[in-house]
């Protein structure tokens, strides 16, 4: 699938075609609502990822935590919020991962605390 068009420069936008897009990733992620494939997922990430053909592009995203680019492949933060649930990683981080910011500037310039 072609690369999608960002009408706000990086900011993913979720439209019909990006969601279009992230189907597997976003059924793969809902999926995880479910203890057997939670456990699964913890058992071996990979493993469980391969049951939902996600591409090379989008299984390097969710293996890597890489939030942003979840969204940019057409991931609703909604559903990538599940994985969180499972490998538990602060919602600050992917609040950091969205602006571009590193995690303690993030910290600082939006929630006002310093580490």
């Amino acid at each position: 699938m072609a690369d999608i068009e960002d009408v706000i420069p990086v900011t993913p936008l979720f439209d019909r075609p990006r969601a279009l897009r992230g189907y597997k990733m976003n059924k793969m992620a809902n999926g995880l609502g479910v203890p057997a494939n939670r456990e699964a997922f913890l058992a071996d990430e990979a493993e469980y990822i391969d049951r939902y053909d996600l591409s090379d592009e989008e299984k390097t995203a969710v293996m890597q935590r890489d939030w942003h680019e979840m969204v940019r492949l057409g991931g609703n933060l909604f559903f990538i919020l599940k994985i969180t649930a499972v490998d538990p990683t602060p919602i600050t981080l992917v609040g950091a991962a969205q602006a571009g910011m590193d995690h303690d500037e993030f910290l600082k310039t939006r929630l006002g605390k310093e580490l």
